[in-house]
């Protein structure tokens, strides 16, 4: 291996997916302020993310509905309007 390329500071890191509230332990160069204490009794420093491979659709195959409403009819509710004619902006576009 070249010298002098590699990172420095690999260590054992706490990874927590707060979308599901998975956590795993890992080797890593991330730096973060906080810390927790693993199942084995050590502290470890803990770093927050908000998707991992745990809770991606991609990675778990399923997807999770967040918000009720379609984007498309979500953009037609914020930006119709009315025209001096009576009829909406939506309509006249389509």
């Amino acid at each position: 291996m070249k010298p002098g390329i590699h990172p420095k500071g690999y260590r054992p890191v706490v990874f927590q997916d707060v979308a599901i509230d998975k956590r795993w332990i890992m080797m890593s160069t991330v730096q973060t302020d906080q810390t927790t204490v693993w199942e084995d009794g050590r502290t470890y420093p803990i770093y927050k993310v908000e998707t991992s491979m745990y809770s991606h659709p991609l990675y778990t195959g399923t997807q999770r509905i967040i918000d009720t409403e379609g984007r498309v009819e979500k953009f037609n509710k914020k930006y119709r309007t009315k025209h001096a004619t009576g009829s909406t902006r939506a309509d006249t576009i389509a």
